[in-house]
């Protein structure tokens, strides 16, 4: 699959709303006119209405009639208005504008009308490598900076979840570490045995899991066979599950910068899958994360 095949998908999930917490930026209106060209879904955009309407005749959005704009007084209602409309079933999928991810996030674990599903919400990037032969989920390179166990499982079943609503049906998950041997001195070995042996016993449902394995041996059939791992998951993973943020962060950017990567993205986790654009991703990966937002809302 590519990620082009997203957008098809996407677009095959008919009636998907968005709603766009505080819309009136620039990056984001162009995101949401990409979105409309390509059918996608509808979107409401919530924000000051004078500059919404401004920008998406900028865009050329008012052609469409898929697009609906809902005043704000600020961004904070912007992000309420907006998280309201998901817990109210009034849309499908949430995606955050020109509001602070603190904002948004609080707005979204708000205890009256937020998106709690009492789990773990984790950053879910599903990348497209050139030369590779299948797409690669990373997780979580965004949210949980040092994750237990216990939240290492919920970020599992969310990155298991993303997979299978793009057709993955049993992804293999990766627990990642430096090493394929576990080390007491070295926790990511230990959590990834331990994530290995709760799979196998039926605490992870879905997927298949194994670990630890370094990235190489998770990805490259020749460096498994190299190191003598015999395992259903190395060289063939699709999910690659980081031990902290810090090298989460860095596998996304080195596949973005390094290897010329396309990805899109979601937070996982909540009532509705949540788009976290910020200004450096490219338009195509604003495409992207919508698509994937909007698909693995429909499951």
């Amino acid at each position: 699959m590519k990620l082009e095949s997203l957008v098809e998908e996407a677009r095959q999930c008919q009636g998907r709303t968005v709603a766009v917490a505080a819309a009136e930026d620039e990056e984001v209106i162009e995101a949401v006119a990409m979105a409309l060209e390509h059918r996608l879904g509808r979107f409401v955009l919530y924000g000051d209405r004078e500059r919404l309407g401004r920008l998406l005749k900028e865009k050329g959005c008012t052609r469409f009639s898929d697009v609906d704009v809902v005043h704000a007084n600020s961004i904070g209602q912007a992000a309420e208005l907006a998280v309201r409309a998901v817990h109210l079933n009034e849309a499908d999928a949430l995606m955050k504008g020109h509001v602070p991810t603190a904002t948004l996030l609080k707005a979204v674990l708000n205890k009256e009308y937020g998106l709690r599903a009492g789990k773990v919400l984790s950053h879910v990037a599903v990348f497209e490598v050139p030369e590779f032969d299948r797409l690669v989920i990373v997780t979580d390179a965004a949210m949980n900076i040092a994750p237990d166990l216990e939240q290492k499982v919920q970020i599992v079943n969310n990155a298991v979840s993303i997979a299978r609503s793009i057709g993955i049906e049993r992804p293999k998950v990766a627990a990642l570490a430096a090493v394929e041997t576990v080390n007491p001195a070295m926790p990511a070995t230990v959590d990834a045995a331990a994530l290995a042996m709760m799979q196998k016993r039926g605490q992870i449902e879905h997927c298949l899991l194994d670990g630890p394995l370094a990235l190489d041996n998770a990805v490259s059939l020749a460096a498994a066979k190299h190191k003598r791992i015999e395992s259903e998951v190395a060289g063939h993973a699709d999910i690659l599950l980081v031990p902290d943020i810090e090298a989460g962060n860095m596998l996304y950017k080195s596949l973005v910068y390094f290897a010329n990567a396309r990805v899109g993205a979601v937070i996982a986790g909540a009532k509705a899958p949540i788009v976290l654009t910020s200004r450096s991703d490219s338009a195509e990966s604003k495409l992207y994360s919508l698509a994937l937002a909007i698909c693995s809302a429909a499951k």
